[in-house]
């Protein structure tokens, strides 16, 4: 089977559980590199059965690190993916004759959450990420979270998906999420956006509706009426954390 010519890179910090099956899935690869912020784990061993290729950068952010990553990068090729996901071998696939076809310079490509040990039902919405890109038409904007590479020129959409693994439980994605949430809303107020009281109040409903009803959670059963509830719960705690930092940062503070 002949190599892909394109260079992934992973940004990670102790991934023990997870990276194995991530670094599997991309033998197929030129290159392929990790970037690691200070795992004191297995991490960095397991990775060595896969790579030479290990970086250490001490953490500034999701996007920085990404940045970082990709300038590691020796191939104008290039995927990113995140140590708790699986490339499926038809993505890989697809990939490879993309690449033949040189015909647009990005893949947004589903990636398919796999909550509670179980991957999405047939129905369900899938969020789409850009993941495969060139990287002489790409780059990150600064953000602290949900960073996203931007790309300048044609993107197409993917058939085949990347599996995501890192909601295994309630309490790793509502930990995740409260600490998303925290950075999310310091970035709002950094922006200067200011809090608002009806947000406030409709935007758990009407996050509910969207994730359950809009984008198919239901399907999911009571899988998906948990994640659906626990991402309504974030995007509350979203707008809840901007009134709560719009509060510290004013003199007089807001009327309770």
């Amino acid at each position: 089977m002949m190599s892909i010519p394109a260079s992934v890179y992973i940004i990670c910090k102790n991934e023990e559980l997870h990276i194995e099956r991530a670094l599997r899935s991309l033998q197929r690869f030129a290159e392929v590199i990790v970037l690691d912020s200070g795992s004191s784990d297995e991490t960095l061993k397991i990775a060595r059965k896969y790579t030479d290729q290990i970086h250490h950068r001490d953490w500034t952010g999701y996007a920085a690190q990404k940045a970082h990553g990709l300038s590691l990068c020796s191939n104008d090729w290039v995927l990113n993916i995140d140590a708790d996901e699986e490339l499926s071998e038809q993505l890989a696939d697809e990939i490879a004759a993309f690449i033949q076809a040189d015909q647009a310079d990005a893949l947004n490509t589903p990636v398919k959450d796999v909550f509670l040990g179980k991957a999405p039902a047939s129905g369900v919405r899938i969020n789409r990420k850009v993941r495969f890109y060139r990287k002489s038409k790409t780059h990150f904007p600064e953000k602290l979270v949900h960073e996203s590479v931007i790309v300048d020129g044609i993107v197409e959409n993917s058939k085949n998906a990347i599996l995501h693994y890192g909601e295994s439980s309630i309490k790793v994605k509502v930990d995740k999420n409260n600490l998303y949430s925290s950075l999310r809303a310091e970035e709002k107020a950094a922006k200067g956006k200011k809090p608002s009281v009806l947000k406030l109040v409709v935007v758990f409903p009407l996050a509910l509706f969207k994730s359950y009803i809009l984008r198919r959670s239901c399907l999911n059963g009571w899988r998906g009426l948990v994640n659906s509830m626990v991402n309504a719960f974030y995007a509350f705690l979203k707008e809840a954390k901007l009134f709560e930092a719009h509060h510290l940062t004013r003199k007089d503070g807001l009327d309770d």
